[in-house]
């Protein structure tokens, strides 16, 4: 990318072909679970925000693409992310093997879910 974008779009726009079609189908899943999410760009990567907070970030790297920052969910959901964990709060998913998109998918709804709830609660 030549210059920091600005928006989402021009984020996406800035890497190859087949990168693109990731992110965008990345943006599209969460937006599924987090429908009213406004979209930012913070730290030059992409974030759905619920509430003037962040809930999610999505960014591409030379190797994979990852989502920051992943709570720890229940142990179901837990057991699903735990291997692609790398650090306490981000997940990697590396272009060599198919993107789970349905795991994002429940990923985003796992963090929709509990914001709700602290949201909710008043935190």
């Amino acid at each position: 990318m030549a210059s920091t974008p600005t928006t989402i779009d021009e984020y996406i726009a800035g890497f190859p072909d087949g990168v693109q079609q990731i992110l965008t189908q990345i943006r599209q899943t969460l937006h599924e679970v987090i429908p009213d999410a406004d979209e930012k760009v913070r730290y030059g990567m992409p974030a759905l925000m619920l509430g003037g907070r962040y809930a999610v970030h999505f960014a591409a790297w030379k190797k994979h693409v990852g989502l920051y920052p992943i709570p720890v969910f229940d142990h179901e959901l837990e057991s699903e992310v735990t291997p692609f964990r790398s650090g306490t709060d981000s997940v990697n998913f590396s272009y060599s093997r198919p993107i789970p998109f349905d795991l994002i998918r429940r990923i985003g709804a796992g963090i929709e879910k509990a914001r709700r709830g602290r949201d909710a609660a008043g935190d």
